[in-house]
């Protein structure tokens, strides 16, 4: 081992144990920034020492670093801007835009080791021989993970965008066509390893594998939305641990795999919280997806409802002791996290104690609504996990739920419907509830919330941040007398 490569695999190792304490670091609100910023450094160290070692290695291949320089001047700026500039409501389609991006990049970075290493046996007269076991498995893994990842995300964004309908997808002869592709897939794979190294083979495999990312994601409706883009995390971590195989890179194999052991287990907590198997998420077919519905009345679908206005909620919320706040996704399309910040403020400045109630699968990524309340500045003390914020009702006053919908249906309890068995929180515990939506329309399950016709609750039918700025009017109003 020469003295540059053992000073890279000591780079490799530092930047690898700063992934692992950035990632514990993150388990927590309160450290999860110092967290995210030290995995950065880490990964920083990772990219030049990779580039100090190419630089002495390689010498001075001006095309290759030319290349390499455009791509990552236009990667880096497209970044940076995008994650500046995106809204709080597209922070899930920038996220599986990235999963695309990782997992694209570690199948061409197999893609290309392996036409390398068949252009070097032609130049070397070695003619046909078969690519080691340890080098033609990870190849063909990260091919098959790296491009159902690709086009999965592709498709997952574009359905969180609306471009492509939120409602589950499905064609006659889809599932067929499903499985045929998966035989496609793995008959590639196997020809790929056993029988002397080809380009068309792992082509085919590539397609195959293209196909099955879209086939995979277009029958999930939207209500699995956020299983789905944690799955697709997983699915980008493990290709870039596969990649790490491919080309012997020790910080590509840890980075990898920590991303897909996280991606693995979160997918699996929210599986949980909405009581389905991943099976049965990556099955399909449940959930309506976004249907925008006009503010201002409660519309058809009002039986039972009854409808207040930002004076009564003002009233109730600045009498009260105890009050639990519930966001979800209509909070974020609003873009209201700011008024719901500055009214838990003036309550809490009134010695009221706020809380927040924050479901696992409440908006549409995994963690949406601690990043959405996180941009606003809400002090992380005051956000309550599922089991946490579940007791809590028995003794709140006044619970205000802002855009939130099926992790608040009662129909949950009860067998027969499509929430059946789904964790909720506990809302209609409350002695008072008050719901914030633009209308009567049903959350992403398809199902109308028994809720909002409970006696205890108040409708305010609003946009959330015009319905909140109403709100703290009122309460201000109160407080000042």
């Amino acid at each position: 081992m020469t003295a540059l490569e053992w000073v890279t695999g000591l780079a490799y190792l530092i930047a690898s144990t700063m992934f692992v304490v950035g990632l514990h670091l993150m388990r927590s609100p309160a450290s999860a920034r110092r967290g995210n910023l030290l995995s950065a450094a880490g990964m920083v160290l990772a990219i030049v020492a990779t580039f100090v070692y190419a630089a002495v290695t390689f010498g001075g291949n001006w095309i290759g670093w030319t290349a390499l320089a455009v791509g990552l001047a236009l990667g880096g700026a497209f970044g940076a801007i995008s994650a500046r500039q995106v809204k709080m409501t597209d922070i899930p389609q920038l996220v599986s835009m990235f999963n695309a991006v990782g997992g694209g990049a570690a199948a061409a970075v197999a893609f290309a080791d392996f036409v390398h290493r068949i252009a070097e046996s032609a130049a070397t007269g070695a003619g046909e021989g078969h690519i080691e076991l340890t080098v033609s498995i990870p190849i063909v893994l990260d091919v098959l993970i790296g491009a159902i990842t690709l086009s999965g995300s592709v498709i997952a964004a574009g359905k969180l965008q609306g471009i492509i309908p939120g409602k589950p997808i499905v064609f006659p002869g889809s599932r067929i066509l499903n499985v045929l592709m998966a035989l496609i897939a793995v008959a590639a794979g196997v020809l790929t390893i056993v029988l002397p190294p080809s380009a068309l083979t792992l082509s085919v495999l590539l397609v195959a594998a293209l196909a099955i990312g879209v086939l995979m994601v277009l029958p999930i409706g939207g209500a699995d939305a956020p299983v789905v883009v944690s799955l697709l995390n997983a699915f980008t971590g493990l290709a870039v641990a596969m990649a790490g195989f491919v080309i012997d890179n020790q910080a590509m194999i840890i980075a990898g795999a920590l991303v897909g052991a996280a991606g693995t287990i979160l997918t699996l907590q929210m599986a949980t919280a909405m009581n389905r198997s991943v099976l049965s998420i990556i099955i399909g077919g449940f959930g309506t997806g976004d249907t925008v519905a006009p503010a201002g009345g409660p519309g058809a679908d009002a039986a039972g409802v009854r409808q207040i206005s930002a004076d009564d909620v003002g009233i109730q919320l600045a009498y009260a002791r105890h009050v639990m706040i519930v966001p979800g996704y209509g909070l974020a399309a609003a873009q209201a996290q700011h008024e719901i910040a500055e009214l838990a403020k003036i309550l809490t400045d009134q010695g009221i104690d706020v809380k927040y109630a924050i479901h696992p699968v409440a908006g549409r990524m995994p963690g949406h609504m601690n990043v959405l309340l996180a941009e606003a500045n809400v002090p992380y003390t005051q956000m309550l996990q599922l089991e946490e914020a579940n007791p809590a009702f028995d003794t709140c006053d006044v619970a205000l739920v802002v855009g939130a919908n099926d992790v608040t249906n009662p129909a949950a309890r009860r067998p027969g419907n499509a929430v059946s068995g789904m964790p909720i929180l506990d809302v209609d515990h409350a002695k008072s509830i008050v719901v914030v939506k633009r209308s009567m329309s049903p959350g992403y399950a398809g199902l109308d919330n028994e809720l909002f016709s409970n006696t205890k609750t108040g409708m305010l039918f609003a946009d959330a941040k015009g319905g909140l700025a109403d709100i703290i009017t009122s309460v201000k109003e109160y407080v000042a007398n």
